[in-house]
This record gives structure tokens, C-alpha cells and sequence, in this order.
């Protein structure tokens, strides 16, 4: 089975660089490179800065490589996951970031590769790992995780309302013979959900693949750590852009946004303020920045985007 070619549509290009504002001379830190269509924007758009990009796929550090390798010494590209952001800065030897991206989810690379086992479009190895040189797959999870843990995986990361039915079929199945496809699993959940047959209908399987992913990945403890560390690293002044692609992650990026830029936090009997406690940031984007129209249409993948936004105090 080959591999696609890597192409990464990158999302919310226009918007990505109005609420990040480079500037020239500064020093801009991509977490999740991608093929690197943010990076080399914000490259152009500010003379002399200087572009550090993280990534955990190896595949996609190479086609970075590539695609940036005009802009020479003004370039460090690093394998490793953005939440590791403040080793890396320390190995460099920079103390503080003018600003930082996470453009978050699966890639369409990934997407589209059938052998990294991420689409039920492709019969192809139940793998799901975005750094293919770690971790657990998928499959692993399927066959091994009792019950209980892969009800708890369904529900939570996919809020699947048919967990527990999916999760008799696949410990019905594995008793027989494991299951290591992608085609079988998505098969399986078909049969296991209601109506799950009726054409012109969101495919049953949908949420189970996201919940796995989410879960191989470490997705939601990613951003968690990712955006209070990348917050940490910011110059007074810098700005934090991160783009998420479904509920779970947005509502983390928003909770940590509003918890960062919260000032006193005494109650409210309390006539003079005790706690001394001053806001980490400002709020730049109250509301989710979605995608416009125009680009939804050229990249249905960006319908799901919304982008939110900070500026360290």
C-alpha cells in the first residue's frame, strides 16, 4: 500500500496571521509544523524572524524540511510534541516566544495514507498514531482494554450515546479472532448501532475513530499542557493562536483562556483584594473565529475550525 503524497491544506491562513501579528526580527514557535503552510506564511510575513517548528510525525518534519529549507539558519525544526515546547526552547537557548500557534487535530496527510490506519475509507492496519515510531496502536487498544475502558473511551472522547452496545460487539469479536482493520471495526459499529445501515447518514463509526484517536494520541492531555505551557513561554506581548477542530478540544483551549485572564479571584465579601492575583493574558477573540465561506468551500475539512486567541499580559 503506498503512501499519499503529503499535502496539508493549512486552515485559516488570513486569520491566523492577523491575530498572531508578526513582526519582523521575532520569534514565532509552530507546535504542530504539519507541511508547514503556517510556518512559511509567517516567515514571509516577517522579515528576519526566526521560525522554531515542533512535530511528532516524522513524515511531516521531512516535508517541512523541505518546503522551508529556502529560509536557511532562520529555521529549527524539532521531533517532538508542542506540550515539550519549553525543553526545546531551553536546548536553544531562548527565553521567551513573540508567539505560537497549535493548529490541532489530525492532518489530511494523515488522513489520507491509508497505512496509518486513521480513515475507515481505507482497509488498512487499525493503527491511528500521529509518531508511528511510538506508543500503542489502535489496534492494541480494541483487543486489550476491558470493557469499562473502552465504554469510558467511546463516551468520553467520542460522546458516542452507543458505547455500551459497541463495546459488547468488539468483546464478542475478539473472542473469535482480534481485530486489526480498519474496514472490521468500522463494520462492527455499523452493525452495532441502530439504523447504522441507512444511507446519506454521517457513518456510525465516525465518533469511534475519533475517540480512539483522541486516546492513542494523548490528544485532550496534549492541549491541556500544551496551551499552559505555550502560555508560559510567551514574551509580555506575545500572542497564542491555537485552532481546534471539535468540541472536546475548544473547550479546553476556551476554560484555560478564561482561567489564565481571570485578575482576583477573592470573594466577593472581601472589601480589598488579598489574593493579589493578576491576569496571564487578554482575551483577543471572546468568541471562536470560525471560517469563512469561501475557504469551507475549498477545504471542507476547515467547517469544523475555530480559532481562539491571547495576548500575554
Amino acid at each position: 500500500m503506498l503512501s499519499a503524497p503529503f499535502e496539508h491544506l493549512s486552515v485559516m491562513s488570513e486569520e491566523v496571521l492577523h491575530w498572531l501579528q508578526p513582526v519582523a526580527g521575532g520569534i514565532y514557535l509552530d507546535g504542530t509544523l504539519g507541511g508547514a503552510g503556517h510556518s512559511r506564511l509567517v516567515l514571509e510575513a516577517a522579515a528576519e524572524s526566526r521560525l522554531i517548528g515542533l512535530d511528532r510525525d516524522p513524515a511531516a518534519l521531512k516535508k517541512a524540511a523541505e518546503v522551508l529549507a529556502h529560509y536557511g539558519d532562520r529555521v529549527s525544526l524539532h521531533h517532538a510534541t508542542f506540550d515539550q515546547a519549553d525543553q526545546v526552547l531551553r536546548q536553544l537557548d531562548i527565553d521567551g516566544l513573540d508567539g505560537m500557534l497549535l493548529d490541532l487535530g489530525v492532518s489530511s496527510h494523515q488522513l489520507d495514507t491509508p497505512e496509518r490506519g486513521f480513515s475507515f475509507r481505507y482497509d488498512a492496519p487499525l493503527d491511528m498514531r500521529m509518531d508511528p515510531t511510538v506508543g500503542i496502536t489502535a489496534a492494541d487498544i480494541v483487543n486489550q482494554a476491558d470493557e469499562a475502558e473502552l465504554v469510558r473511551i467511546f463516551f468520553e472522547y467520542g460522546e458516542e450515546r452507543y458505547s455500551r452496545r459497541i463495546v459488547r460487539k468488539i468483546i464478542a469479536q475478539r473472542k473469535e479472532s482480534a481485530i486489526t482493520k480498519t474496514g472490521e471495526l468500522a463494520e462492527l459499529v455499523r452493525h452495532a448501532v441502530p439504523g447504522g445501515h441507512r444511507p446519506g447518514k454521517i457513518h456510525p463509526a465516525t465518533r469511534v475513530f475519533q475517540a480512539l484517536r483522541i486516546h492513542v494520541n494523548d490528544e485532550l492531555g496534549q492541549v491541556k499542557r500544551g496551551v499552559a505551557a505555550g502560555i508560559s513561554l510567551l514574551k509580555p506581548g506575545g500572542r497564542l493562536v491555537v485552532i481546534t477542530f471539535h468540541s472536546l478540544e475548544d473547550r479546553i483551549v476556551k476554560h484555560l483562556f478564561r482561567e489564565k485572564a481571570q485578575g482576583c479571584i477573592c470573594p466577593p465579601r472581601l472589601p480589598v483584594c488579598q489574593c493579589m492575583n493578576t491576569p496571564d493574558v487578554k482575551i483577543l477573540t471572546r468568541r471562536g473565529i470560525k471560517a469563512g465561506e469561501t475557504e469551507i468551500d475549498q477545504n471542507v475539512r476547515s467547517r469544523s475550525a475555530i480559532l481562539r486567541a491571547v495576548e500575554r499580559c
